[in-house]
């Protein structure tokens, strides 16, 4: 796996170790960001949610972004993220939080311009994620956006709270929704 994009374009990234983990590709990683573009979130904070093997967020810093936490629960790919920072060159523009991201949500300082996601896809309460998000005051800017990444067969509403889909796009059995916040 190598970063798609930017600076880091081309760099070596260490995928997930965890059994049942699946890393975003580089096709739905180049997807993304060709549809968020870089004026969304440079020299802005990213929030990389599930973060696994941190792909999404390094992908985010390569194209401009000026910090990223990264919140994974497993404490190996919690190391893996930090060895893919370190690898990539955004060590010191990142921090690791190795925790639960349903509990850690409202210990996070924001706002971020941009929260990407890609939980696993046995996870059948993102709606309900979704919800919870945003609902935490401050925690994602005003017009930012959220990214998700999902399997085809969970669908989700188009408003979560103050999060409103503004593009729908399916890659084989992912599926990626981008929500703003803001006035629908």
């Amino acid at each position: 796996m190598r970063v798609v994009g930017g600076k880091a374009k081309g760099r070596r990234l260490r995928g997930t170790i965890s059994p049942g983990a699946r890393p975003t590709t580089g096709r739905v990683r180049a997807a993304i960001f060709n549809i968020i573009r870089p004026e969304l979130f440079e020299g802005g904070r990213v929030l990389d949610l599930y973060a696994g093997s941190g792909s999404l967020g390094i992908e985010s810093l390569s194209r401009g972004a000026a910090w990223a936490d990264f919140v994974e629960q497993n404490r190996r790919q919690c190391e893996v993220i930090r060895g893919n920072l370190l690898n990539a060159g955004f060590d010191t523009q990142a921090r690791v939080h190795c925790a639960e991201v349903e509990k850690y949500l409202t210990a996070l300082t924001g706002p971020y311009r941009l929260v990407l996601m890609d939980p696993p896809y046995k996870f059948l309460e993102l709606g309900d994620f979704l919800e919870s998000l945003a609902g935490v005051d401050g925690l994602v800017e005003d017009d930012g956006t959220v990214v998700v990444g999902h399997s085809r067969h969970l669908e989700l509403q188009s408003d979560y709270g103050s999060l409103h889909l503004f593009s729908h796009r399916r890659y084989g059995d992912n599926v990626v929704e981008f929500f703003r916040k803001g006035v629908s």
